[in-house]
């Protein structure tokens, strides 16, 4: 049975403890920790008075551990590195944020736009987490997410919205050739369509079967097969908005598809942000949106 922290021994007197069981010496765990040799052994005495038992054996020259303090030893000395190699990766980041985006969001959005952020935050390192799998803020020492989401929220969670996923197919202008846009369906049936793991063409192009065409698994690389002519994608206006203006996709239907889900800037909600973080929390929510 795990015991409250509530009643847990004081932290300075299981400091006292650990350098006085790793020394074998009051005097020398005082010269380590820069108090007096009565101090630990006062904070000893407290320890072993809560806990009811003795931790040591008083020697004439020194001390030894008593088997139960010996034992208690390796689990405070483990506790306390613990706490140290955790307050360590703590000072070691104070302007390192990780943010966590969907590959697809990365690669279109957040990744073309590093350069501004740069400029914007330079003193913030920004660590990107690619992945379509949700976050646990906590377990995965996430501070901000971007996820394909919708409300309600957890009150234990802040969300605010970037953009409504307004889908549509594209294809390379090299592909389409001469064909007058927007194509019917037909039209889109006699092209390579590309599928991912969204299965969206379903919803587009009403079929009693499965539509043919090669599957990905993230929506960028269907985006990467079509920008090579090898077929129409269908993806959020806000991951193909650059390409489109540049010429390099075309939209090829005038269909187009709003989902339930929309895209999400999210984080834990904290009483105090972390400087960093509420300014890389800033900076998405204005350069992030389409």
């Amino acid at each position: 049975m795990s015991l409250s922290r509530r009643g847990l021994p004081p932290l300075n007197a299981l400091r006292a403890f650990e350098v006085a069981g790793r020394r074998l010496s009051f005097r020398a765990a005082a010269d380590e920790l820069g108090v007096t040799q009565g101090a630990v052994a006062q904070q000893v005495r407290a320890l072993e008075a809560h806990l009811g038992f003795a931790l040591f054996q008083r020697l004439p020259r020194g001390l030894a551990l008593t088997p139960l303090g010996a034992s208690y030893l390796a689990d405070v000395t483990r506790a306390l590195d613990t706490l140290g190699e955790a307050t360590a990766r703590l000072l070691a980041r104070p302007n390192a944020v990780t943010i966590s985006v969907t590959p697809t969001f990365a690669a279109k959005l957040l990744i073309p736009r590093l350069a501004d952020f740069n400029v914007a935050l330079p003193g913030v390192e920004l660590r990107i987490v690619a992945t379509e799998s949700l976050s646990d803020f906590d377990r995965d020492q996430v501070d901000i997410a971007v996820r394909l989401t919708r409300p309600p929220f957890p009150s234990t969670q802040e969300a605010h919205l970037l953009f409504r996923q307004n889908l549509v197919a594209v294809a390379s202008p090299h592909l389409v050739g001469r064909m007058t846009l927007p194509l019917t369906p037909d039209e889109l049936l006699d092209l390579p369509l590309l599928h991912d793991s969204h299965g969206h063409w379903s919803a587009l192009l009403p079929m009693s079967g499965p539509l043919p065409g090669p599957v990905f698994n993230q929506t960028t690389l269907a985006l990467d097969a079509a920008l090579a002519g090898h077929g129409v994608a269908i993806a959020a206006r806000a991951f193909v908005q650059a390409d489109l203006d540049a010429g390099r996709l075309a939209q090829v239907s005038g269909k187009t598809l709003m989902t339930s889900s929309d895209y999400y800037l999210i984080r834990k909600r904290a009483q105090f942000a972390a400087a960093a973080v509420e300014s890389v929390w800033g900076w998405c929510k204005t350069q992030l949106v389409s």
